[in-house]
């Protein structure tokens, strides 16, 4: 099966979990804490996949290569590195602990 297949297979029960959930809620009052928990988990599911097949349909789609950037052979210009720190060593004119 393919990933839409099962991503459709996997909504198609998360549906009937909803309807079900539903029923039972009917029946025994959305008061209750656990009843209240079953609902927030259901919902969490759904929206859980809901962003599954977001992803699915991002991945699916062909990915444009990014640009390349040319990076030049020639030296850089000396005076960029005026004033600066050797990384570990410490400034030029003073000697390392």
């Amino acid at each position: 099966m393919s990933v839409h297949d099962e991503l459709t297979s996997v909504q198609r029960c998360l549906d009937d979990l909803v309807r079900s959930v539903g029923r039972l809620e009917r029946q025994l009052g959305s008061g209750g804490l656990e009843m209240r928990r079953v609902r927030t988990d259901t919902d969490h599911l759904r929206e859980s996949v809901a962003l599954l097949r977001e992803t699915a349909a991002v991945g699916a789609a062909p990915q444009k290569r990014p640009d390349l950037v040319t990076i030049s052979d020639t030296p850089y210009d000396p005076s960029l590195w005026v004033d600066t720190d050797d990384e570990g060593l410490g400034a030029r004119d003073r000697r390392a602990p």
